[in-house]
Order: C-alpha cells, then structure tokens, then sequence
C-alpha cells in the first residue's frame, strides 16, 4: 500500500512538474508578445513623439517592452526551476510572477487612463505646435514629426488647412509665398505649398487630429488589452 501510494505521489509531482512547464512556455510566449507590441509601437510611431504634449504615451510602451523583456528572463529560469526542481529557484519565479503582474497591469491602466485624455491633449496642443513651432530654431524634431504626420495620413493642418495661415513659419520670408508647407502636397516638389487648392493639397475633414487621435487610440487600446489580458492570466 505504501508503496503504491509512493508511485502516485511520484505520478502527481510528474504531473505538476509538466502543467508548470507548459504554463510557463504560455507564459514565455506572453512576456513576447507584450514585448512586441511595445517595440512595435515605438516603432509605428516614434515619429509623432515631438507633437505629443505629454510623454505618457511613450512611457507605456516602454513599460511593456520592460515588462515583456523581464517575462522572458523569469520563463528561462522557469524553466531551469521546473527541470532541476529547484525549489529556491522556484520560490524567486514565483516572486518576479507578483512583480510582472503588477508592472503590466499598470502599463495597461495607464494607457487606457491616457486615452481617456487624449483628445482633449491633441486638440489643445496641435494647432499650438503648427502656429509656433514648425520649422523654428531648435524645433527640428517638432518639424520632421509635423512633415511625417501629414504625409503619413495625407492630410494638412490640425482641424484644416487653415490653420496654416495662422503658423510663424507661413507668415514669415522663409516660406517663400507657401500657403501651406510642401509636406501637406499629394505630390512633394519645391515650393509645391504655394497653391492650397484641393487638386494640389490634401484637404481632410477633421484635419490630422482626426487621423492621429484614430491611431494614437488604436495603439493605446492593444496595449492596455494586451497588458492587462496577460496581466490577468498570470493572476490565474
């Protein structure tokens, strides 16, 4: 009898050395996404960062790839505990498990509080930023980002195209009679802003507020759900 007994305990511990193992390769996986979806959103939109008014943005994203990064660290040592049935090894998994918990599902709390914010940022600072800001001393970034956006998602000022006529850099010599800057043009030449007709020049309902707050909240909503979706199956 005790010898049986011994043979199911033995059974059980294969059993739960095995469900651990496949938690932790889902979990692995997980922490690679997260991660992914940080970098990739860093990437899409590293170019709008300088017309953003608030950094809040960026750092969910950095806070996921962290995340992310320290979820494929803890599988690895998952795994080595899981194999050599370390237990002090194990109890440190279990620990980091709390602490990923905790990181991501403030990243995603954060993103989805940002969105919340979003429009109303845009709204007040874009318009701002075109009238001041572009193509002024020391607002390189400010200008590639404005030139990017509006080439991006074709379209030309924040509410419209007239919002240009208000900007230092029209109002001044530099613009050489441009209505509007080149990168608002369907086709980019030389001094291809100095006709603001609608053949010439992108004319979007909305502006590229419309188009940004779309994309900005695109992104900020995947991650909010995919931070706090993993979030919460670790908790399982």
């Amino acid at each position: 009898m005790a010898h049986y007994k011994a043979e199911q305990d033995d059974w059980l511990i294969v059993y739960l050395k095995y469900l651990l193992f496949v938690f932790n390769f889902f979990f692995w996986v997980g922490g690679a996404a997260v991660m992914a979806v940080g970098v990739w959103t860093l990437v899409e939109k590293s170019g709008y960062l300088s017309v953003l008014a608030s950094s809040t943005f960026a750092a969910s994203a950095y806070i996921l790839i962290f995340a992310g990064a320290l979820v494929m660290v803890t599988g690895f040592l998952g795994f080595g505990a899981v194999i050599r049935e370390d237990r002090s090894c194990l109890s440190t998994y279990f620990c980091l498990l709390l602490v990923i918990f905790l990181v991501e599902l403030v990243a995603g709390v954060l993103a989805h509080l940002y969105y919340q914010r979003l429009s109303d940022e845009l709204k007040q600072h874009l318009a701002r930023t075109l009238a001041e800001n572009y193509r002024q001393p020391g607002a390189a970034d400010i200008t590639t980002s404005v030139d990017r956006l509006q080439q991006d998602f074709k379209c030309c000022g924040s509410n419209s195209s007239a919002d240009w006529q208000h900007s230092a850099y029209i109002l001044s010599q530099e613009a050489e009679g441009r209505r509007v800057p080149d990168s608002c043009c369907k086709t980019v030449v030389t001094r291809c802003g100095q006709r603001a007709h609608p053949s010439n020049i992108y004319k979007v309902e909305g502006g590229c507020i419309t188009k940004l707050e779309q994309f900005l909240a695109d992104h900020l909503l995947l991650m909010g759900a995919v931070g706090i979706g993993v979030a919460c199956l670790q908790k399982r």
